[in-house]
């Protein structure tokens, strides 16, 4: 598996990505939605990448940079041909690496609390997430699950 910083114009990513926003408007109404179209995700201070096979896209992940010291995790997505083969445990070590890199002390995320983000939540707890209330512009929402990992542990 090789992660690569993508610039988010290739079809696979954008036809990914468009299916991880389905999901995500499927799981959870429009207006409580956090997943960040193309557009937002190639704003400045975001990273976003994505991790291959050869010329398979496998996955993709981004790391926000919400001030000096926290950084946010965005848009984690497996292909569900690469489901169950370690994908996006790749993509969130390789990010909580560069949010260390970067000086962070701590990278947080929001998660659905529905079923369908069970999977997700228990890999975040794998790494040493903890829930945590809101955080930067988010307020509370019963769609929304929030976590947060502090890099000085």
């Amino acid at each position: 598996m090789e992660i690569r910083v993508d610039d988010l114009s290739g079809p696979e990513i954008q036809a990914l990505l468009g299916e991880h926003l389905a999901d995500m408007y499927e799981a959870s109404p429009a207006e409580s939605g956090a997943a960040l179209d193309l557009d937002a995700l190639r704003e400045p201070g975001i990273t976003f990448w994505t991790v291959w096979d050869g010329e398979t896209l496998l996955g993709c992940g981004a790391l926000k940079q919400l001030d000096e010291f926290h950084g946010e995790i965005k848009s984690m997505r497996t292909t569900s041909a690469a489901r169950r083969r370690g994908v996006a445990r790749r993509v969130l070590d390789h990010a909580i690496g560069e949010a260390r890199s970067r000086g962070y002390t701590r990278v947080s995320l929001e998660t659905g609390p529905q079923d369908f983000f069970e999977p997700a939540r228990r890999l975040y707890a794998s790494f040493g997430f903890t829930p945590c209330g809101p955080f930067g512009s988010y307020g509370e929402d019963p769609y929304s699950a929030f976590f947060t990992y502090d890099l000085r542990a």
